[in-house]
């Protein structure tokens, strides 16, 4: 597989011969491949956008507690987290609260919508990883 290394500009949309909106992320690419054309598959690599420090319900997808029956503090805790005696201990990889997105993330079957060689810009389709002007790696 190239690897070509680029940088994400923004997101929009185009509409495709049969009238349907497609939504694009808009890529500038270092250097020009001729292998960059519409409908090549892609697979793009980046740093998604950092969120800081989050809950388990914002990072997890956890439901929370009940918002009766006494539970005046307990809304957004994540429950219990361990046995008692055995194990004694958490388990490695318990979900808990933490440092959310950052990372290096991967995204397989976007295809290239439109290739402009002048501009050297490449629309792809779909949601690529990353804040606006943050660098990205697309692999053809």
């Amino acid at each position: 597989m190239k690897e070509i290394k680029g940088k994400k500009i923004e997101m929009s949309q185009v509409f495709d011969e049969k009238g349907r909106v497609v939504p694009v992320t808009s890529i500038k690419v270092e250097e020009w491949s001729e292998k960059l054309k519409p409908e090549t598959p892609v697979v793009v690599t980046g740093i998604s956008k950092g969120k800081g420090f989050a809950g388990v319900m914002k990072r997890w997808g956890f439901h929370g507690g009940p918002a009766t029956h006494g539970q005046s503090d307990r809304a957004r805790a994540p429950g219990s987290i361990g046995g008692t005696t055995t194990p004694g201990r958490v388990y490695k990889g318990k979900k808990m609260p933490g440092r959310m997105g950052g990372k290096r993330v991967t995204v397989k079957g976007l295809k290239i919508v439109e290739a402009d060689k002048k501009e050297k810009v490449v629309k792809v389709s779909g949601a690529v990883p990353g804040a606006r002007n943050s660098k990205v790696v697309l692999k053809i």
